[in-house]
């Protein structure tokens, strides 16, 4: 799972080097409230959440930065990518098991009941399809403004693997 998330964040550094300053930090206009630095912005903040709690064990995604500089400069966001892949390339692999408490999101979120029970592998794998969600919708945001991805990029790797197949 580890490799998996790395892959879409090396994804994410690719496309930050092949758009521009404009296309990375805009919001177009009666079609989203976040443009592509809102989105990839949001799912860093959830591996910050996800990295910050995994040595406690205790991971609570609404606790995040939300650091406007990410969403607006892609360098920012390059080098908040690379520290968030070298520490995923950290995490030890025998920890996947590990049992961590994680706190739902919500209005629920102040009750006692609002933790659960998760694992480092279960976690990493709600960051890969959050991501891979978050990036459909980078995806559509690029399109829609004539930006051409490769056919890859915010697809699931379910769905890769079923087109690969299919081919």
């Amino acid at each position: 799972m580890t490799s998996s998330n790395i892959h879409l964040l090396e994804q994410a550094l690719g496309l930050l080097a092949a758009i521009e300053d404009r296309l990375y930090a805009s919001v177009p206009t009666g079609i989203a409230k976040a443009g592509v630095g809102g989105h990839l912005r949001h799912c860093l903040d959830f591996y910050d959440s996800f990295l910050r709690g995994v040595g406690e064990g205790r991971i609570d995604y609404d606790c995040r930065e939300r650091n406007e500089l990410i969403e607006k400069d892609r360098s920012a966001a390059a080098v908040k990518i690379e520290t968030v892949i070298r520490q995923l390339r950290e995490l030890p692999v025998a920890d996947g098991q590990q049992t961590l408490r994680v706190k739902l999101e919500g209005e629920q979120a102040q009750e006692s009941s609002a933790w659960s029970r998760s694992s480092v592998s279960r976690e990493l794998q709600f960051l890969l399809s959050h991501t891979v969600h978050h990036y459909a919708l980078i995806a559509l945001l690029l399109r829609v403004q004539g930006f051409d991805l490769p056919p890859d990029f915010g697809v699931a790797p379910s769905t890769l693997k079923h087109w690969r197949a299919k081919a």
